[in-house]
């Protein structure tokens, strides 16, 4: 759902899936008997670059205060999360272009369930599927067309995600350093 939403936000901004590492990708409420689902993606455009963590909540009520996110009164830690993973992004993509490429967490809640905030956390947006889209663009234009649709790419490209040897992904073409231009003179 929370992916469906981007499709408002046009043809400049490109959804990455995210390729998660972590083995448990989910909590089980035994006293709700609920499933509680994680995912994850990357959302690059002109606002700049996002790594959206999914918390699915279900019907359960959802509060937040701060850093704190409690949940039928268990606590997850889809704050600490979302910000691990925006971190993550930002090294595998800046070691990648060989630039420091800034990455924003941002958590989002979907299910139907309600949901009181007290205090939103610091460095982590927060929004619900609902409104992920508004968001993204309420950044403004941060980065280039070009620029986004040169990041997906590096995004998408397997390399970037492993431990990068001297077959990673190139910015740049071989040869060229990052302040070349590639002017001939004659």
């Amino acid at each position: 759902r929370a992916i469906n939403q981007l499709d408002h936000l046009g043809p400049g901004w490109h959804v990455v899936e995210w390729p998660r590492t972590d083995a448990a990708d989910g909590w089980f409420d035994a006293d709700a008997g609920v499933a509680h689902e994680r995912a994850g993606f990357l959302a690059i455009g002109p606002s700049g670059l996002f790594a959206v963590t999914i918390a699915d909540h279900g019907r359960s009520r959802v509060m937040l205060a701060g850093d704190v996110v409690q949940i039928n009164g268990k606590r997850p830690g889809y704050v600490a999360e979302a910000r691990r993973d925006a971190k993550r992004a930002a090294k595998a993509l800046s070691d990648a272009v060989g630039l420091s490429v800034p990455v924003t967490p941002v958590l989002t809640f979907v299910g139907s369930g309600v949901i009181s905030v007290y205090g939103l956390p610091k460095n982590c947006l927060v929004a619900t599927h609902r409104e992920l889209d508004r968001l993204l663009i309420a950044g403004g234009r941060r980065i280039s067309t070009a620029t986004a649709e040169k990041l997906s790419r590096v995004a998408r490209h397997p390399s970037t995600w492993l431990d990068q040897g001297a077959n990673g992904y190139r910015w740049y073409a071989e040869g060229v350093a990052a302040g070349d231009k590639g002017v001939t003179r004659g």
